[in-house]
């Protein structure tokens, strides 16, 4: 441990942003006026006594005097190196500076005390491990600089307090590491001090040494692989003055597949372009990897491949047939579209302005009813390629027109995929779920699809990644939507709007015979004969256990019916060949979820109290029936007003306040109770209050169970109406009534009241369908209101 022992007076040599520890030899230079008054003022005092001049160095920092300095010797004064006045001083012993005091000459005299510091006696192990320790890492450290010399001198010095101070050499510690050093008086820490210094230099010259390593290595490898492509290109060079079949540059392969393909002239001339820009790119050089794989791109691409229609149209018809019952529409689009190419190309119309004959359509209609499997039986009975693009959540427009070459990654667009995928320049594509595209800070993929659908611009469409003119006029075009509102107006407008309004029954029990059925015999591992079922069971399932606009559940439901048969088999349950009757079903999957209304007890059926009317409406998944339930409030609570529930949208509101308005003003006309419309609240409902309703058909709807409420006669139960209402009591016409009559088909309803400005809709009906169905077109609410309600049993009562 460190000791105080004799006071001393001494002229201070500042040491600025340096410091001296114990053991070093420091020379100075005298031409500097502190250090000089100071080794004057000790030779001054050094006079008058027999010792060497002592002066005191003393750490200045940021112009602060450390607390702590070092007692130095003036071995000699001479000149320097550099011819310059210089002086030699010995650090022998730290010194604690006390107050200043006078002394001669002009230097700065303090008072100090020496301490004293002593090593510990005997060395403990920890400390003997702690010098070895410090010394083999000195001793790496000073090989790696090559002072050999050194490494000797620091094995041999045996002291802790020495081999501490020694590290004061060392020039990678900072000023205040070293003014650490030097405060630190007892040797062991001050030890510890430099070995922790010294481990982390090591470290980060480890770490230096590696990055640095690494960074060669890279540069090493890039010139190894420089030099190794020259020689390549050498050879190459030297091989084909030999041999002119002697394999060339991939440049040159390039040239020679751009002017062997079958390509457009302005394609050609842009991909020779291309081809020249790699000739003249570097290998490394990303530039030459885009225009690879371009070029890739543009050759693959069917420019010219056409595949031949077939012009038998009677046979494209029977393909058709067999495929799909129903969708007459369709059936007649295509097959008018097959017969105009037909007489085109039998007169030499093939190209006109060089536009083709393509075709878009829009095939419009609820789920299940063969929407996507049209665009491949299309596609067979033309004779072309099919190729199917999801659009469902596409929200990028760069998915259609492709991305710009310049990014990482890039792609064409899925048009020019699909043919590219198809292999011809006129295939069918179909653009699937087209009312689910979105948009986003991406772009809208909708606006990209009005120039891919305008027959009179997409035979020049251009591509953001190919940037030549791909001619898409030849190609036919099927979009498939659900909902007709989601398609942007402008895009709808560039396609022939097809609807697929539902099956009938009868449609779907053909269906069910003559596709659902083989297929899912195939699917449940039974062969054909095995399991049948009767068409009362196929009507009773499309009937009253499915209840939809297409055939997706029937199918499951015939699926659930064979996996039912097959498992009862294996179990030993029942033998076959089996063939499933009507009566089986409820055995088998149980009872039927969808009874019609007019099957049901009559006390039981929900128009069995007044103010209760049916309704008809259209919805994502095809036509369904919809209830209006009305009621008035109790005298006693009073408070008149018009509450309505239900999740209704706007229009649907506004429908509600007019068939109010309307009964208020024309209610002495009708013989109702117009005090109970003014006095008494009304709570208006549409029950399935989870899902969103809204439109204006409900007018003649709400206006019939408000006068069922009032008159107290009840609303037929046989009876569904559609229709918008006026104030002046006016039925105005609405849209969706194939599949709103196809909807009250399917739930029982053998009655149905339409605006008569709809009646040429009723050509689009099936006609087996219209036989089932009394409609009465009408033009006045009145009209309704004399087919809807019931004779009154009784005198007319108001129902509370």
């Amino acid at each position: 441990m460190a000791s105080t022992s004799t006071p001393l007076t001494l002229p201070v040599l500042p040491l600025d942003d340096e410091v001296v520890l114990p053991g070093m030899v420091v020379p100075l230079d005298l031409s500097d006026t502190e250090v000089r008054a100071a080794v004057e003022a000790a030779q001054a005092a050094a006079r008058t006594g027999s010792s060497k001049p002592e002066v005191l160095l003393v750490p200045r920092i940021d112009g602060t005097y450390a607390g702590t300095g070092v007692l130095g010797t003036v071995e000699q004064v001479g000149r320097l190196s550099d011819g310059d006045p210089g002086a030699l001083i010995r650090a022998r012993d730290r010194v604690r500076i006390g107050a200043g005091t006078t002394g001669p000459g002009a230097a700065l005299w303090v008072e100090g005390t020496r301490i004293d510091e002593a090593d510990p006696d005997p060395v403990p192990g920890a400390v003997a491990e702690l010098v070895r320790e410090y010394k083999a890492l000195a001793t790496t450290w000073l090989k790696k600089r090559g002072a050999w010399q050194v490494v000797d001198r620091v094995q041999q010095i045996e002291g802790v307090s020495a081999l501490a101070d020694n590290s004061g050499y060392s020039p990678f510690l900072t000023t205040g590491q070293k003014v650490e050093l030097l405060e630190t008086a007892d040797p062991v820490a001050r030890l510890r001090l430099a070995l922790t210094a010294l481990s982390e230099h090591l470290a980060e010259q480890d770490v230096a040494e590696t990055i640095a390593k690494d960074v060669q290595d890279g540069v090493d490898k890039q010139q190894r692989e420089f030099l190794l492509r020259k020689q390549l290109d050498a050879v190459r060079k030297e091989l084909r003055d030999l041999n002119g079949e002697a394999e060339g540059e991939e440049s040159d392969d390039y040239r020679a597949r751009v002017e062997a393909a079958d390509l457009p002239e302005k394609v050609r001339e842009a991909a020779l372009k291309e081809v020249e820009k790699l000739e003249r790119s570097s290998d490394q050089s990303p530039e030459g990897s885009w225009i690879r794989t371009w070029l890739d791109t543009v050759l693959e691409l069917p420019w010219n491949e056409h595949t031949e229609d077939q012009y038998d149209i009677k046979g494209a018809r029977e393909i058709l047939d067999a495929e799909h019952a129903g969708l007459d529409d369709v059936k007649e689009r295509i097959t008018e579209y097959l017969a105009v190419r037909k007489r085109r190309a039998d007169r030499g119309l093939g190209v006109v302005g060089g536009r083709r004959g393509g075709a878009v359509l829009a095939l419009v209609g609820p789920p299940g009813v063969g929407k996507t499997s049209l665009g491949e039986s299309v596609a067979h009975a033309m004779g072309r390629k099919f190729v199917r693009v999801a659009l469902g959540g596409v929200r990028d427009e760069a998915e259609i027109r492709g991305h710009r070459r310049t990014y990482v990654g890039a792609l064409p667009g899925r048009i020019v995929r699909a043919v590219k995928e198809a292999g011809s320049m006129n295939p069918v594509v179909l653009l699937d779920e087209i009312d689910k595209v979105g948009s986003d800070f991406r772009g809208d993929p909708a606006a990209a699809l009005l120039e891919v659908l305008d027959p009179a611009q997409n035979h020049t469409f251009r591509d953001h990644y190919l940037e030549v003119e791909l001619d898409l006029s030849d190609v036919v075009f099927l979009a498939t939507a659900n909902v007709l509102e989601s398609i942007p107006e402008a895009l709808l407008d560039r396609m022939e709007l097809v609807r697929l309004d539902g099956y009938t029954e009868d449609e779907k029990v053909v269906i069910a015979r003559d596709h659902l059925l083989p297929r899912q015999l195939d699917r449940a591992g039974l062969e054909p004969g095995e399991v049948s079922l009767d068409e009362s069971a196929l009507r009773k399932l499309a009937g009253e256990y499915t209840r939809e606009a297409g055939v997706r559940n029937l199918e499951r439901a015939v699926s659930r019916l064979l996996r039912k048969v097959a498992a009862q088999h294996e179990l030993g349950e029942r033998e076959l060949p089996f063939a499933i009757q009507d009566t089986d079903l409820r055995d088998l999957i149980g009872r039927p979820h969808h009874v019609p209304e007019s099957a049901q007890d009559p006390a039981e059926r929900r128009t069995a109290v007044p103010g209760v009317a049916t309704g008809l409406a259209v919805t994502g998944a095809g036509g369904d029936v919809l209830f209006v339930e009305a009621s008035l409030a109790d005298e006693e609570t009073g408070g008149a007003g018009l509450t309505l529930t239900g999740q209704l949208g706007d229009v649907m509101k506004e429908s509600a306040q007019i068939a109010l308005s309307f009964l208020r003003s024309h209610g002495a006309e009708l013989e109702l109770p117009v005090r109970d419309l003014k006095e008494r609240g009304i709570h208006i409902h549409f029950p399935a209050g989870a899902v969103p309703k809204d439109g204006p058909s409900a007018g003649i709807t709400l206006t019939t169970a408000l006068a069922s409420l009032l008159s107290g006669r009840l609303v037929r139960t046989d009876v569904a109406m559609t229709g918008e209402v006026s104030l002046t009591g006016r039925v105005l016409p609405i849209g969706g009534l194939k599949q709103k009559l196809l909807a009250a088909h399917r739930a029982g309803t053998t009655t149905v009241i339409i605006p008569k400005r709809n009646e040429p809709d009723l050509d689009d009906v099936p006609a087996e369908i219209l036989e089932k169905l009394e409609v009465h077109p009408v033009t006045d609410v009145r009209q309704v209101l004399e087919i809807a309600l019931a004779p009154a049993r009784v005198a007319a009562t108001v129902a509370a």
